[in-house]
């Protein structure tokens, strides 16, 4: 008798767990959705029947798919420039690294500063490091450094705007929509990163790379257009003025102390804070090592690369959608817990994989998963900490 292959023995047992794990995940809300039969479709998006919300949410979407195809085209840029997976994981690097200093100085500045025009100004800016990075692309001066300090540019708007962004959410629907506006806005986000990459993929063959990087470039005017046409009306939105007088924005480094003082004394903000930590270092930046897997591994080319992209998106989507219809459940942090592992397990398998079918499968699986724990910490974490 023919005896099994270990390393497929080893895939099969990765993905039953996964399997185990999502199934899981299903089954500890049914009895929350049998409670609540009334549940329809227009459930599923009742905070877009907030005006400024739906500007929003229209605008970020827009953007959104321009910055996934972006995400696909310069991946595939640095392989092909520099030949070495580690260009692609400094690049990587160069793109998240602000997050580590620049995120706590978003979240004061959020509270200093109009919201509304700390997201124009950064997303402005965002825009005009990809319309240069096409123009470099199309007069063939490109290089790998080059790429890298645009990375480090977008990164830091990115990274300022965060905590802006994810409370500006709050300002437009109030607290009693906000699980919904949160699944709403993680669903516009996935949905971009499943049409970005299918962007991309036909724009490499119509307009080439630097076609993707343009494209994203003018997809942030649709942003910078919707933060305009918000208009705050309801009496507790805050992003239209800064919480404070401009004589005490002096006080920059004693707010950041405040910060971490106020983490430090609420248990559950800090485990979040931490459990989001760990899978975002540790985890996330598999997105950028997928053009290696899709053209040393699977042999694909750029077209093959948005498809493996696109499939985890996919998943990430259906994830956003699930989470809409659930609305405000309950046990949210066994939710986050079973998202992250279910993320982690896939991974493991799609890392060890060498068929495109069964790694379309994990990146589908730990798409589901990672959006599940990111969306839900994001709800706990804006329910857990007051506005002060």
């Amino acid at each position: 008798m023919q005896q099994c292959n270990p390393a497929f023995s080893g895939l099969s047992e990765v993905g039953a767990t996964a399997a185990r794990m999502l199934l899981r995940l299903f089954m500890s809300t049914r009895q929350q959705l049998e409670e609540r039969p009334d549940r329809g479709v227009s459930e599923m998006f009742r905070a877009l029947r907030h005006h400024n919300f739906r500007l929003f949410w229209s605008g970020a979407f827009l953007s959104n798919t321009g910055t996934w195809m972006q995400a696909v085209a310069q991946g595939w840029l640095v392989l092909q420039l520099s030949n070495s997976p580690f260009w692609l994981g400094v690049d990587g690097f160069m793109a998240t690294a602000p997050g580590l200093f620049l995120t706590l100085a978003g979240g004061v500045f959020a509270d200093l500063f109009d919201r509304r025009k700390l997201l124009i100004y950064t997303q402005a800016v965002a825009g005009l490091a990809a319309l240069t990075l096409g123009v470099l692309v199309l007069t063939h001066v490109v290089s790998v450094w080059m790429i890298l300090c645009l990375s480090f540019v977008t990164g830091c708007c990115m990274s300022l705007a965060g905590p802006s962004y994810m409370a500006l959410v709050f300002d437009l629907v109030g607290r009693e929509d906000l699980a919904n506006a949160i699944a709403l806005n993680s669903t516009q986000f996935q949905l971009a990163r499943v049409l970005g990459p299918v962007c991309a993929g036909l724009g490499f063959k119509l307009f080439g790379l630097a076609g993707c990087f343009i494209a994203n470039g003018i997809s942030f005017v649709f942003v910078v257009a919707a933060m305009m046409m918000v208009k705050f009306n309801r009496p507790d939105a805050r992003a239209d003025a800064p919480a404070r007088s401009v004589k005490e924005k002096g006080v920059f480094l004693g707010d950041l102390v405040d910060g971490f003082r106020y983490v430090a004394g609420r248990p559950r903000v800090w485990r979040l804070l931490i459990i989001s930590a760990v899978t975002s270092m540790f985890g996330a930046p598999y997105i950028f090592m997928t053009p290696v897997f899709a053209r040393d591994i699977f042999h694909l080319g750029e077209t093959g690369l948005a498809v493996l992209m696109g499939m985890a998106g996919a998943g990430a989507l259906f994830g956003a959608l699930f989470l809409a219809y659930l609305g405000d459940f309950r046990r949210k942090g066994w939710f986050v817990l079973s998202g992250d592992m279910a993320f982690a397990i896939c991974l493991i398998g799609f890392s060890l994989s060498t068929n495109v079918k069964l790694s379309l499968c994990f990146l589908f699986a730990l798409g589901f998963g990672i959006v599940c724990s990111v969306a839900v910490t994001n709800t706990l974490l804006q329910k857990l900490v007051t506005d002060e």
